[in-house]
């Protein structure tokens, strides 16, 4: 009941203010009216005592008469004539706000809002988020002020910074989560593809350089060598970038979904197409990130279509790893996404698929273990049939 009272209240308020000018317009004309009517009658009355003094003739007197007595009816007997349209047009929106705007506001109030859903402040979303990515999202970047030092804080909030073009924030979490938690190809490709979104697709050298340091770690990265080509095509060198080209499509699997870019990138530089390798990659990570459609659609989402959205292109991942298990890199991702989605269940089994794939007894699977612990996820069914691995 307070929050309709409050709410006729703020109605109220606003149409005074809406009604304010009209109502003061009309009474300044009124008022504009009536001081130029006693003008002219105080000018008929001086027109007699200049006669009476002799300072004029009585035709320049009749003739002075006939002028303001003109004046004198068009002010007092035309002017309302002419102004009862434009009254009754105030009249209008006087009736339009009072009336039919509030109304207009509650429906839709009604309509698109939540009258039955109780007031809950920041700090209780914040305490129980649900899946509110926004609200996941604000939580973290609380937590991380208060406590800058926890490198898996940042290492989430990095790739969540850059679907949503936050490139600064993306490459201060990604340097963050570098610093405390060590390099990761998928940290510092994250990184170099973030330096490249704030300059527009160049591949910087700050950018280069974290590229070479991921290949140091994981030698056959496409998505590292794609971006070290794509900065000798940048820098004017077609023969250095075709061979660079040519050489990641040798040993790309023949799906692999980059391989079309690549070819269109050989012939660029005057090369022909290349037929991919008859065996796949060992572990053929996509070069990974949303497209350039998914960064568009989620600049014009509300929380609630990001989420969903985020929600898709994690089951799509999940997908992609049910039919292609050998993906390392995508089951780290995976695990990841769904604890950053507060979805445990989900996370304790995309660990429990990614241990089959990679034993928790390899260093692989040791990875994906310290991964579910950092988060919170239950690893003790995972790896019972593997054994211990401490």
């Amino acid at each position: 009941m307070l929050f309709w009272i409050l709410v006729a209240v703020l109605t109220a308020a606003v149409a005074a203010i809406l009604l304010y000018p009209l109502l003061r317009g009309a009474k300044a004309a009124e008022d504009t009216r009536a001081g130029e009517v006693a003008v002219y009658r105080d000018q008929l009355r001086e027109l007699d005592r200049d006669v009476s003094g002799g300072l004029i003739t009585a035709d320049e007197a009749d003739y002075a008469r006939a002028e303001i007595g003109r004046r004198l009816i068009a002010v007092s007997g035309a002017a309302p004539a002419e102004e009862s349209k434009p009254a009754r047009h105030h009249r209008l929106t006087e009736v339009f706000i009072v009336l039919i705007l509030p109304i207009i506001g509650l429906c839709l109030y009604i309509n698109t809002g939540r009258p039955d859903l109780p007031s809950q402040p920041l700090e209780a979303r914040l305490a129980n988020p649900g899946n509110d990515m926004a609200v996941l999202v604000a939580k973290a970047e609380r937590h991380l002020a208060e406590k800058p030092g926890d490198g898996k804080g940042w290492d989430v909030l990095a790739p969540i910074y850059f679907s949503t073009m936050r490139v600064s924030d993306a490459e201060t979490a990604y340097r963050n989560a570098i610093r405390l938690l060590g390099p990761s190809p998928a940290r510092l490709d994250g990184l170099a593809e973030t330096l490249m979104a704030m300059s527009e697709g160049v591949v910087t050298e700050d950018a280069r350089k974290a590229l070479e340091q991921s290949l140091t770690l994981e030698p056959n990265n496409p998505r590292a060598r794609f971006y070290i080509a794509l900065s000798l095509e940048q820098a004017g060198q077609p023969d250095q970038a075709r061979g660079a080209f040519e050489a990641l499509a040798k040993q790309s699997p023949a799906d692999a979904p980059w391989l079309p870019l690549v070819n269109e990138h050989i012939a660029k530089n005057g090369g022909a197409a290349v037929a991919p390798a008859a065996e796949p990659a060992a572990q053929p990570p996509a070069l990974g990130g949303p497209t350039e459609q998914d960064v568009a659609a989620a600049e014009t989402m509300n929380s609630g279509d990001r989420q969903q959205m985020i929600r898709t292109m994690v089951e799509s991942l999940d997908a992609k790893l049910t039919a292609d298990p050998n993906n390392f890199e995508g089951w780290m991702r995976l695990v990841r996404s769904y604890a950053v989605l507060n979805d445990k269940d989900r996370a304790a089994d995309a660990l429990k698929r990614g241990l089959a794939a990679f034993p928790a007894s390899g260093d692989q699977g040791r990875q994906l273990l310290a991964l579910a612990r950092e988060f919170g996820i239950a690893t003790e069914g995972s790896v019972a049939t593997e054994g211990s691995v401490e």
